[in-house]
């Protein structure tokens, strides 16, 4: 495996998923308006007071006033500047095309029509930029929303959420920063996990099952980080800001008629919206440990797949690499072939770690989401009630295989194992059965994770 860096990321054992540096803060001084509409923007200011997203139409008048910076962002070839642009027209673009649905939903509870015109003062910079960086022009989670948009409050600490603050946000509260810079958080230990698949993918075996191991042990320490989202974000407030990050595609509802980039297309277009999903941890683990051939053939895997697309196309590349090289060497099938009982037990841990993350995504989606609104698509224009299940059941299939192959060790303890594993087959099942209804009570799916023992917090 070799590293793939567009300037800005660099997918190796040194950065992980992470900048190669810090964004930047702000934006250069040229770009002074365009900065000092950021700072005017959210809902609560820095320095406490009501922003212009809190004024129904105030945002909107606004950007009208901005200058058209077209001229400026062609001559850009910093990859830090280019992000820092492109982090800002991406809350820009979002703030003015959801703030109707933003405000319908303060009055009605319910997700209003967005603006489907980008006036030609955004779009076209917009546009711009996204080329340079070669990304779709929405906004992201690698370069605008998570990774590209923290800051550590004090330089010599380090990546807990309780450092982090963001450059740019929508509502400026406290649940807004807990809930994006905490995905900063977990990517703090990707560089052991891209570690731990550089190691997995060579050729030679005496250090396959420490690398395997090491695996297993960064993605439960990720898990044990992901958990304090509970603590991070309050669930109850995850709608003070949620439908800013909500996409064109697959959000007919609120984009009917999709966004015109007024100035750039004749035509509109439709992008995904800024989602967890969008994030590389678990697709490096699915892809490294096998789990990605037990994706169902469904539309919903097709949904994950098209979300491979909206990353930095060094993160694609390292994908379509890492991919490869396990199709040469597939991981279970060497195992299996070696007799390496100890690299299957720690593979295992791998899966379970798996699990463990999705699962307790799809709590968050319990609570976070349906608890809180009956709208049934996921920011990223996916379903809610479908959408993670379908990858839980690829990683069910995934734990049932491999549990086969370690029939044959004789330090196998299958009876626990598979009293583990029948429990979260029948909770999965049991919540299936409920969202199958039309008029389902969310807090009943979450309690059951009570009663079968894998409540997240």
């Amino acid at each position: 495996m070799k590293i793939f860096t567009d300037g800005f990321f660099s997918v190796d054992p040194d950065h992980g998923f992470l900048p190669i540096k810090e964004p930047l803060s702000t934006l250069p001084l040229k770009y002074e308006r365009l900065q000092g509409l950021l700072e005017e923007m959210p809902i609560k200011k820095a320095d406490e007071s009501s922003g212009l997203l809190a004024v129904e139409f105030a945002f909107e008048q606004a950007v009208l006033k901005l200058p058209n910076y077209l001229n400026e962002v062609k001559q850009e070839n910093d990859p830090f500047i280019l992000a820092a642009l492109f982090r800002s027209y991406s809350f820009v673009t979002s703030a003015y095309t959801l703030a109707p649905a933003h405000h319908h939903y303060l009055k009605t509870g319910k997700y209003g029509k967005a603006n489907n015109v980008l006036p030609k003062n955004i779009a076209q910079p917009y546009v711009a930029v996204a080329e340079k960086l070669d990304v779709f022009p929405w906004l992201d989670y690698h370069y605008a929303y998570s990774l590209g948009n923290y800051q550590k409050i004090k330089k010599d600490q380090g990546f807990e959420w309780t450092n982090l603050a963001m450059a740019a946000k929508f509502s400026g509260m406290d649940d807004e920063r807990g809930f994006i810079m905490l995905h900063v958080d977990i990517n703090q230990y990707s560089p052991d996990l891209v570690n731990a698949v550089f190691g997995v993918t060579k050729t030679e075996d005496e250090r396959l099952n420490e690398s395997i191991s090491l695996m297993a042990s960064t993605l439960n320490k990720m898990n044990e980080r992901r958990k304090l989202m509970w603590q991070a974000s309050r669930w109850k407030h995850y709608n003070d800001f949620r439908v800013f990050i909500m996409g064109v595609k697959g959000n007919d509802a609120i984009f009917p008629d999709g966004l015109l980039y007024e100035g750039v297309w004749d035509k509109p277009h439709a992008y995904r919206g800024q989602t967890g999903a969008q994030d590389n941890i678990i697709p490096t683990a699915d892809i490294a440990s096998g789990v990605i051939h037990y994706y169902p053939e469904n539309q919903l895997t097709s949904y994950l797949m098209d979300l491979r697309q909206y990353r930095p196309k060094c993160v694609q590349q390292f994908f379509k690499a890492l991919t490869e090289a396990m199709e040469q060497r597939p991981l279970v099938d060497h195992l299996k072939s070696e007799h390496n009982f100890d690299g299957m037990k720690h593979l295992m841990q791998v899966y379970e770690e798996i699990y463990l993350f999705r699962n307790g995504h799809w709590q968050f989606v319990q609570k976070y989401i349906m608890q809180n609104t009956a709208y049934p698509k996921a920011t990223g224009g996916t379903p809610i009630t479908s959408w993670i299940p379908n990858q839980i059941k690829a990683v069910l299939k995934a734990m049932h295989v491999l549990a086969e192959a370690l029939a044959g060790s004789p330090d196998w303890d299958k009876t626990t194992w598979q009293e583990g594993f029948d429990r979260k087959v029948k909770l999965l099942n049991k919540q299936l059965a409920i969202v199958a209804i039309d008029a389902f009570d969310p807090e009943a799916i979450f309690k059951l994770n009570l009663s079968h023992g894998l409540r997240d917090f």
